[in-house]
């Protein structure tokens, strides 16, 4: 739930359009909806102004599109981390405007009907080629919580005139995240 829905509920239940019965049946799931195997975090976009990310890393295709329907439901976009193609056609079964981000390994089933154009500002810098996966999901993490990205990658640590070359980028840049030796994070 998002703050602008927390509000509009409350408003409709101070004008009499809701009663506070059915608000509460709604804020029931708040702070997390227990499903046996996982706790899905609701109340995260109220505290941390983006939804729960879901791990897909050690879960089952099954998990991933239980847990992904509870978040979905909530009109929230669903960022799915650390998958592969399998995941991605079991999300795309119930959810056909899922998109797979193969370089990121990373599912993505965007808020319905928002389109919004991303706030300048944040650069990702990775090290060598073998960083580019973990550069990708960051890249695919930023411009879902609303960052236009700049990627700067192979800047190497043999030489420091790769990384000098994107000098005003990162020097007017809001926020950088550098990935560097992630190869065994895989």
């Amino acid at each position: 739930m998002k703050t602008s829905d927390l509000r509009r509920l409350l408003a409709d239940v101070r004008d009499g359009k809701l009663e506070v019965s059915e608000a509460v049946r709604r804020l029931r799931a708040l702070p997390f909806q227990d499903l046996g195997f996982a706790k899905v975090d609701h109340h995260r976009h109220l505290r941390q102004g983006f939804p729960e990310v879901i791990y897909g890393e050690g879960k089952t295709d099954e998990q991933v599109v239980a847990i992904a329907g509870k978040l979905a439901g909530h009109g929230s976009p669903v960022l799915i981390t650390r998958t592969g193609p399998s995941c991605f056609r079991a999300v795309a079964a119930q959810w056909p405007r899922a998109r797979f981000h193969e370089a990121a390994r990373a599912v993505v089933i965007p808020e319905a009907g928002r389109r919004r154009r991303g706030k300048p500002g944040v650069a990702v810098i990775c090290a060598g080629t073998s960083d580019i996966p973990v550069a990708e999901e960051a890249v695919i993490t930023a411009e879902l919580m609303g960052s236009a990205v700049e990627r700067i990658y192979d800047v190497g640590v043999a030489g420091l005139h790769r990384l000098l070359e994107h000098l005003p980028i990162i020097q007017s840049a809001r926020a950088l995240v550098v990935v560097a030796g992630m190869s065994e994070c895989r």
